[in-house]
C-alpha cells in the first residue's frame, strides 16, 4: 500500500496566553496537533493519535491536516470506510489537497477504478510534478486497457522522474525511453 506521509499542520504557533493566563484556541490546537503527530510517528499510538486528533477537532473542525490524518490512521488500521470519510472531510475543506487525493485514489484503486483515476487527474491537476501520482494513474489505466492514456502518464511521470523508470510496467518501458531533452523535465503539458 502506498500512502503519503503524515502532514504537519502549517500554522506556526500563535500568543500562547491571554491576559488571564488562559491558553488561547490556536494554541491548543497547536498543542494538540503537536502531541498527535508525536503519537502517531513517534511513538506510534494510532488509537492515541486519532483521540488527540477528535479533540483537536472538536476545536478546530476545518482542520484539514487533522482530517488527513485521521485517513492516515484508518487506512493503516486497515479501516477503509473511516479512511474515506476522514480524507473526504479533509477534501470538503480543501479540494485540492493533494495528499488527501492521492490517499484517497489509493484506497479506491481496487474497489472503484473510476473513482481513483478522477481523484489521481484532480492531484496531478493540482501538483502536475507528482510524480507517484501519474504512476498510479498510469497502472490503473493499464488494468482497464486503456493502454494510450497508461503510457501518456508514464510518459509524464518518467519525465517528471527519471528514477521511477524501473517501476513502469514492462510493456510501456520501451515507450517512456529518457529522451536526450529529459533532463529539462518538469514540463509535462
Amino acid at each position: 500500500m502506498t500512502v503519503w506521509a503524515i502532514q504537519p499542520h502549517p500554522t506556526p504557533a500563535t500568543e500562547s496566553k491571554t491576559a488571564s493566563g488562559t491558553l488561547t484556541k490556536r494554541h491548543q490546537v497547536d498543542v494538540l496537533m503537536q502531541t498527535a503527530l508525536m503519537q502517531q510517528s513517534e511513538i506510534h499510538d494510532s488509537k492515541g493519535a486519532a483521540d488527540t486528533y477528535g479533540r483537536l477537532l472538536k476545536l478546530d473542525p476545518g482542520n484539514k491536516v487533522a482530517w488527513y490524518n485521521l485517513g492516515v490512521i484508518a487506512q493503516q488500521d486497515d479501516e477503509p470506510d473511516d479512511a474515506r470519510t476522514a480524507y473526504d472531510k479533509a477534501l470538503k475543506i480543501d479540494p485540492s489537497f493533494t495528499s488527501a487525493l492521492f490517499n484517497e485514489a489509493i484506497l479506491l484503486k481496487s474497489s472503484d477504478s473510476d473513482r481513483a483515476i478522477e481523484l489521481l487527474k484532480k492531484c496531478i491537476a493540482a501538483d502536475p510534478k507528482a510524480g507517484t501520482a501519474y504512476l498510479q494513474l498510469g497502472q490503473i489505466l493499464a488494468e482497464k486497457d486503456r493502454d494510450d492514456e497508461a503510457g501518456e502518464a508514464f510518459r509524464h511521470m518518467v519525465a517528471i522522474d527519471p528514477s521511477l523508470r524501473s517501476q513502469v510496467p514492462e510493456p510501456f518501458r520501451d515507450s517512456v525511453a529518457p529522451s536526450p531533452t529529459s533532463s529539462q523535465a518538469g514540463s509535462t503539458r
